[in-house]
């Protein structure tokens, strides 16, 4: 476990924590494997000291450690009980508290017992949509947690962003490493795109062959711990052939940001071959392909959007699309090389877009399509990403479907390559690298 000196900050994060403190709702924050959930704890665990909380009001557990393996949730509770301090509140902390059969019995008997503030993390979100939805039923709220955004990226791996003059005019951004050297920014989100934004690969540096191991680590975690494991404890035999499951995860990783149903996974993967032996074939139903998919979105390790006909102002239930929460964990499953870079770059602006608070949708429009509704309680903006928009054919297949929204609301394009013009008839054009450096105020 690190050490409070090596924690970097994850401030959009430990703000929402601190916001909720000694409030009466269980707080929870989930995400996948090895996103940073277990450091925020220990920020948050910073700040409590910081702020003049005694060492004796802060009880740390974390399941997946060895000290604390096999527990129930009567010990969980016993431990918890030995160590309250009367007359003080208690500040209680359990990392992956999932493991702990019943472990619902002891938060609920904590909350009724005790002066306590509760934090949990979870990597699966089974947690929260069955157990929790039964026994803490509007006593809880979720910290939902991502993969390094860009600019954290930049920051974990000691690089700072500065504005510098342009050689024709103005200024523009590059990027600088501790010792002074700069570097183009394209060439800092190359690699982003490449090693993705799990906070282990800064410990390790930007080297292929490590950032593999590192990734390998968390995709086994992810399913044989979050998946096959969790099925096991619940007794369920729905989920039990992890070739078939891998399948399934290549198959989502090569077609994010495409159109597909379930049916279609399992169609593919019967006619191209794709799977091992004939009682896969015969046994392999949309129900099974969607169990095994369900898992998958259930252990955040993709996200289903949604379509959403902008004119009929209705989700549809037809062709959703899947994004992978990392960028790094894709290239590990399909190999570190060139592809679909204009998927990829939705996939980046998808997940920047949840950061920044937003429920986000695929828009359908007549027979055309918007990449993202972004919707917020005062905001909503309509966005298409692509590569470049220098080709004027590019240009009118992403600008036709949002001249067709009637409504005010922002409308942008957001590329690698947006040209000269800054805007088309009120549709702004942004490069997609300075939008992701910018605060979620000024997208």
């Amino acid at each position: 476990m690190m050490e409070d000196y090596e924690l970097k900050e994850r401030n959009q994060y430990l703000d929402k924590l601190i916001g909720f403190q000694d409030t009466e709702p269980v707080k929870v924050i989930t995400g996948i494997r090895r996103c940073g959930k277990s450091s925020l704890l220990k920020l948050m665990v910073q700040h409590l000291k910081k702020s003049g909380k005694k060492d004796n009001q802060i009880i740390e557990m974390n399941f997946e450690s060895h000290d604390y393996k096999g527990m129930t949730s009567d010990e969980v509770y016993g431990y918890i009980k030995e160590r309250v301090v009367q007359g003080k509140r208690m500040y209680l902390f359990f990392d992956e508290l999932q493991r702990i059969d019943a472990w619902e019995d002891a938060i609920n008997s904590f909350r009724v017992d005790f002066d306590c503030d509760i934090y949990i993390t979870a990597s699966n979100a089974y947690l929260l949509s069955s157990e929790y939805s039964t026994y803490l039923s509007g006593r809880c709220v979720e910290i939902k947690m991502l993969p390094l955004s860009f600019g954290e990226f930049l920051y974990f791996h000691g690089f700072k962003v500065r504005d510098i003059s342009s050689t024709i005019g103005g200024s523009r951004k590059a990027v600088y490493d501790k010792a002074g050297e700069r570097y183009e920014l394209r060439e800092m989100f190359a690699a982003y795109m490449r090693f993705g934004g799990m906070p282990g690969i800064a410990d390790i540096g930007l080297n292929q062959e490590r950032a593999l191991t590192l990734l390998d680590g968390i995709y086994s975690t992810v399913i044989v711990r979050d998946i096959l494991e969790r099925e096991r404890r619940r007794g369920q035999k729905r989920i039990t052939d992890s070739w078939l499951l891998r399948k399934i995860v290549l198959f989502l990783a090569d077609n994010i940001g495409s159109n597909i149903s379930i049916a279609s996974i399992g169609n593919t993967l019967k006619n191209e071959g794709l799977l091992d032996n004939e009682k896969q074939k015969r046994t392999l139903s949309a129900h099974t392909v969607q169990t095994y998919v369900n898992a998958l979105v259930e252990s955040y390790f993709f996200y289903e959007i949604k379509r959403f006909d902008i004119k009929g102002k209705e989700y549809l239930r037809t062709l959703g699309k899947y994004y992978i929460v990392d960028m790094g964990l894709r290239n590990y499953l399909l190999g570190f090389r060139n592809r679909d870079s204009g998927h990829s770059l939705e996939n980046i602006v998808y997940f920047e877009l949840l950061r920044r608070g937003y429920d986000v949708a695929i828009g359908k429009i007549d027979n055309m399509e918007v990449d993202f509704i972004a919707t917020s309680v005062n905001d909503k903006k309509y966005i298409q990403v692509t590569e470049s928009m220098t080709s004027e054919t590019v240009r009118e297949r992403e600008l036709k479907p949002l001249y067709k929204i009637r409504d005010n609301y922002e409308k942008i394009v957001l590329s690698l390559e947006t040209g000269f013009d800054s805007s088309y008839d009120g549709i702004k054009s942004m490069n997609v690298i300075d939008w992701l450096l910018s605060t979620a105020s000024s997208c």
